[in-house]
């Protein structure tokens, strides 16, 4: 099963599905090229968006490509505790001019139409993020021919996803950048996240499954690091952010190595989810304040988010980053997969010399 993956792509990296314009076909088909498995997000688009998006990609690149999606969400966040952050982001909606999004927008992020999407034009790859697909879901992708993938942020949650029928686990730390990819959103649990290597190893000897690490990596070096504890393959968002073709807003790009921005955090400030980012003024000032409502706080905030963004206002922009992004490369998304295969190659030989010394 595990070379049923690696055969995928000659160099054992994954380029993260970012979602909000990050993961653009560019993107995904310059990892592709060189060797890399380059993914695109289909969080928060439609269906026929995600559609077009792979008619793009599959016009760049003949190489294997993944698809991310995200579950559908439960109805269980408090209405009053919304309402009341609405209230405390009336300044900020007057301040960028803005009226606040609709918390009310939708909670499945249309998984039906894509899923019939990618039934009907099946994909090499596909992922899941927030939970594990029904056994029929996993089942008709495999029928398919697409291999998938399901992120877990802890031992429990990755035996969840080898019973669930999924034929690898996404193993997510702490470190990682952007959305936690917790099965159940538990307000209890915030800040008691595993770091990666500890839950890679951890994972290893819960479940059978291969293992993509995901969280904080920045380097060939740590990516052998996650292959030797265990890991078939290393996922990173972060490092590809700052690429040229990465689709970030330039000011989020410059923001990775910007000195102002010294340490990212897991908030709720933005999404109403643990997500860890740059550690700016909205987070400073509402984080401490935002409720566990996913995805009503993100359709909430939609707006402030936007205005920030295209008035070049990053102390108001959700600046998703993971704990390594002061090493971020501002390096082509081709060359940066090249650097990273040969690091991982120096690290494997430096290894091997110190085993030879024993």
């Amino acid at each position: 099963m595990s070379s049923a993956l690696t055969d995928l792509f000659p160099h054992p990296i994954v380029q993260a599905p970012m979602a909000g314009g990050v993961s653009v076909p560019h993107l995904a088909a310059a990892v592709c090229e060189a060797g890399g498995l380059g993914f695109l997000a289909a969080g928060y688009k439609t269906a026929d968006g995600m559609y077009q998006e792979i008619k793009q990609l599959r016009s760049l690149t003949g190489r294997p490509f993944g698809v991310n999606l995200f579950m559908p969400q439960p109805e269980y966040a408090d209405p009053g505790a919304v309402e009341i952050y609405a209230h405390q982001l009336a300044g900020e909606a007057a301040w960028y001019e803005t009226e606040l999004g609709d918390p009310d927008s939708g909670r499945d992020d249309a998984y039906d139409s894509k899923l019939a999407v990618l039934l009907d034009n099946p994909v090499p790859v596909v992922s899941f993020h927030f939970g594990v697909p029904s056994r029929e879901v996993l089942d008709s992708l495999r029928r398919a021919g697409t291999f998938t993938l399901v992120t877990a942020t802890t031992p429990e949650e990755a035996l969840a996803v080898q019973l669930g029928g999924a034929d690898a686990v996404i193993v997510q730390g702490v470190e990682a950048g952007g959305h936690q990819g917790t099965h159940r959103d538990n307000p209890e649990a915030d800040g008691t996240g595993i770091g990666l290597l500890s839950l890679v190893a951890q994972v290893r000897e819960t479940v059978g499954i291969p293992i993509v690490a995901a969280g904080g990596i920045m380097r060939g070096g740590q990516i052998a690091a996650a292959l030797a504890a265990g890991a078939s393959a290393a996922q990173l968002g972060t490092a590809f952010l700052a690429t040229p073709e990465s689709g970030a807003n330039a000011v989020h790009k410059q923001a990775l190595t910007n000195p102002l921005f010294v340490r990212t955090e897991l908030t709720r400030a933005f999404s109403g989810r643990p997500a860890r980012g740059l550690v700016n003024r909205f987070l400073r000032e509402h984080g401490p304040y935002a409720p566990a409502a996913y995805p009503e706080i993100h359709h909430l905030t939609s707006p402030l988010r936007k205005k920030a963004a295209a008035s070049g206002d990053a102390q108001g922009m959700a600046l998703w980053a993971g704990q390594g992004h002061r090493m971020a490369r501002e390096l082509p998304a081709g060359q940066l997969v090249e650097v990273l295969a040969a690091e991982i190659d120096m690290a494997r030989t430096a290894l091997s010399g110190k085993a030879d010394l024993r």
